[in-house]
């Protein structure tokens, strides 16, 4: 059977959220392992916004070579590779060291890189265009799956191994989902390209278009502060419940799974709404709005709140700033020309990597220069309210493949 056989359209769809979220998993546990981690390493817990400033750095280079390498060598296989170099980052971050865990960020963000384009390579080929948004945000449901499990699952493993144990451990079920994907190569790499070219020179030429194409353009950067406060959450949250709340890791901890819950629940919903109700931009739009409230609402809870008020905070965070991801790759496959999904959807993730980059360094240097998580949160809840405002009034732009319009 082909990949695009009806029979076989559900296996695309387990296979790149069960990559994703792996993957989502390995970058996503330096947070909750942080506490921990600071004990034994004598480094501050606030390293890991460092930690995930290197993870994205390295995943702007090899989410922007993405395109070349999926069309030579096939979506599974560098979805293989994905899982064995975040396997291995977990197992240099259990050495203890600085370098190691130099390494292990290093080696993490290269292997995030290239996942989305290789299942947006595998999707665009098995989706019908009137489940384009929701399929991609089924997919999508894999990064706060990924953090539902690093929320959920690393206290216990930390609890009961220790965090290097647990690293080691998660670095193992990576390695394992490597091995099992090896079965169906053959399907899915099929249309690979052997003479496809690895010219250094190439790597620009993909964020060139994008660059070009109004419609892209606005998406790509608009992405960037999305990107940025969807990391700030994911990385400080359970730091900023600990620290200035006085709560216990196991309660932030679950407390984060909350927001990656909604998550879900959001970028499921929001996929039906842009296939069948709303236009995707205003709606990413109206998702830049609500993470901004949200952000803000955080920063000004106080101390007396109870559990269930940061709870539904979360909620509402976690729906809107972990949501927006497959509504965004869907408009971003519908504008990419034939055949340039994975290289226009790499090129795109450049953008929004370099949010995270850049995001939560500067959160954490607020954070250090004001002693105050807070403010941090009011910030980039400002700035992300100006930025779903800018997409909600500019209206579509020409350019590209297909309007954006619902089904």
């Amino acid at each position: 059977m082909s990949p695009t056989d009806p029979a076989r359209g559900v296996l695309p769809l387990v296979v790149t959220i069960a990559v994703q979220a792996l993957v989502s998993l390995a970058a996503l546990a330096a947070p909750v392992m942080a506490p921990a981690a600071a004990l034994s390493t004598g480094l501050p817990a606030g390293w890991v916004g460092i930690f995930v400033g290197v993870v994205y750095a390295a995943a702007c280079v090899s989410t922007l070579v993405a395109g070349d390498l999926v069309s030579r060598f096939g979506p599974i296989r560098m979805s293989q590779v994905s899982l064995v170099l975040c396997g291995s980052g977990l197992f240099a971050a259990a050495l203890a060291t600085p370098a190691g865990l130099v390494l292990s960020a290093v080696l993490i963000g290269l292997g995030y890189g290239p996942v989305t384009p290789a299942s947006s390579h595998i999707l665009i080929r098995t989706t019908p265009p009137h489940r384009m948004s929701l399929t991609f945000s089924l997919k999508q449901t894999g990064v706060p799956l990924g953090g539902m499990l690093a929320g959920l699952m690393v206290p216990l493993l930390i609890h009961g191994l220790g965090w290097q144990g647990a690293a080691i451990c998660l670095g193992g079920a990576l390695l394992a989902m490597a091995a099992v994907t090896q079965t169906i190569r053959p399907m899915f790499d099929s249309d690979r390209d052997p003479s496809r070219p690895l010219a250094p020179s190439r790597a620009l030429k993909p964020l060139m278009k994008v660059l070009a194409t109004p419609a892209l353009r606005d998406l790509g950067l608009c992405s960037f502060f999305f990107g940025a406060m969807q990391l700030c959450l994911t990385s400080f949250l359970v730091l900023y419940l600990t620290e200035a709340r006085g709560l216990s890791l196991v309660t932030a901890g679950s407390i984060l799974a909350v927001a990656q819950v909604a998550g879900v629940v959001g970028r499921l919903g929001w996929g039906w709404m842009a296939d069948k109700v709303i236009v995707p931009r205003l709606l990413l739009g109206l998702l830049g709005v609500v993470m901004g409230a949200a952000g803000i609402s955080l920063a000004m809870v106080g101390p007396g709140v109870p559990i269930l008020g940061f709870a539904l905070i979360a909620a509402i965070f976690g729906a809107s700033a972990i949501g927006w991801n497959g509504v965004f790759l869907a408009e971003v496959a519908r504008l990419a020309a034939p055949g340039e999904v994975g290289a226009a959807t790499g090129a795109s993730l450049f953008l929004t990597y370099g949010g995270v980059v850049v995001g939560p360094p500067l959160f954490a240097s607020l954070v250090a220069q004001s002693h105050s998580y807070p403010l941090g949160f009011l910030a980039f809840g400002a700035l992300l309210s100006a930025v779903g405002v800018f997409l909600m009034l500019t209206g579509p732009r020409r350019g590209g493949r297909q309007a954006s319009a619902p089904s």
